[in-house]
């Protein structure tokens, strides 16, 4: 084992080794293949390039290296092209901040049986008069950068449920497709996480519409892990065991506190209360649609989607998961 793998579990160690086939004696020779690479991409800025950063990648791509460049490259270049996302990413900028003390993301604190970290999404505390969607996606990129710098998140990953209850067609109205499209580009495309599940409950119509619209857009290997569990929990409770779930989710646990994440983040600076409206955000839904627009061509779409996907992560027999022989619970097409 190197110095790189000391904050792995023995368990996780060998969940490495198996899964994404990490190996510690070419380690080292894994994360120098992925950097020599970084020469063919002279447009990107490779603001971080250490040996830690990279392996990140390696895991989030069972160490193909080419997977893995390429996912780095992403993660630069989404970051290059949508600027002003970017400036300012911390817990307590106006916005962001307004967005982690209403749950955006809310993260649990119990683990699920494969050691993922859970995110849970209560959709209708959206409060559009105090921040927008593009708020809301800073604070889980922000919250996800947060958390992957533990290994033991980098090899188990993570699990995301969004429940629906209350969310109103006026709040759907304002996910736009080109907001929608940013999202997607940001959490599949760009960033090394390993996401198990996405589990949607309690979802309306109208969000099975918002759905098929962005379909088209997710990888065959994301969609087969987004689940619609509509008002059944009981089938959210076969993938994610009801003892580590909020009252909210049909589980044992207390009622969610929507504080909690954001009071890790933010400390002190909690309860101090931000001076803030979208209106005042520098960064506005109209300016950011023009330059998905010019961004995001049919050429570069294109490229985009030819990523060669690795396939459906095997376990072994003993640690198998429920979602690898589970379809999704609703089928779209």
């Amino acid at each position: 084992m190197t110095h790189l793998q000391a904050g792995l579990s023995p368990e996780t160690l060998e969940k490495a080794k198996v899964e994404l086939k990490e190996n510690s004696e070419t380690l080292h020779q894994d994360i120098q293949e992925v950097r020599d690479m970084i020469i063919t991409r002279p447009d990107i800025g490779f603001l971080r390039t250490d040996d830690a950063f990279i392996l990140r990648f390696l895991r989030a791509r069972k160490f193909n290296h080419f997977e893995a460049f390429r996912l780095l490259a992403q993660y630069f270049e989404y970051r290059q092209q949508n600027l002003d996302m970017f400036k300012n990413l911390k817990a307590t900028d106006p916005g962001i901040k307004q967005a982690l003390k209403d749950g955006f993301p809310g993260v649990l604190s119990n683990l699920d049986r494969y050691g993922r970290k859970i995110l849970v999404l209560f959709a209708a505390n959206w409060d559009q008069s105090r921040y927008t969607f593009v708020d809301i996606l800073r604070a889980i990129l922000l919250s996800l950068e947060t958390m992957i710098e533990d290994p033991e998140l980098q090899v188990n990953g993570f699990i995301l449920i969004i429940d629906w209850s209350n969310f109103t067609f006026k709040q759907a109205s304002k996910l736009t497709p080109s907001m929608l499209r940013l999202a997607i580009e940001g959490l599949q495309d760009s960033f090394p996480a390993r996401f198990g599940g996405i589990h949607f409950v309690n979802q309306p119509w109208y969000i099975h519409a918002l759905y098929t619209v962005i379909r088209p857009f997710l990888k065959d290997k994301t969609r087969k892990r987004i689940f619609m569990h509509g008002n059944n929990l009981n089938s959210l409770h076969q993938l994610i065991h009801p003892e580590i779930l909020p009252s909210e989710l049909g589980g044992m646990m207390p009622p969610y506190d929507m504080g909690t994440w954001a009071r890790t983040l933010l400390d002190h600076a909690y309860d101090e209360e931000p001076d803030y409206c979208p209106e005042s955000y520098t960064l506005s839904v109209q300016d950011l649609e023009r330059d998905l627009e010019k961004n995001l061509s049919p050429k570069s779409m294109k490229r985009s989607q030819s990523v060669v996907e690795p396939g459906v992560l095997k376990r072994p027999d003993k640690a198998k998961s429920d979602e690898d022989n589970m379809q999704p619970l609703l089928s779209l097409d």
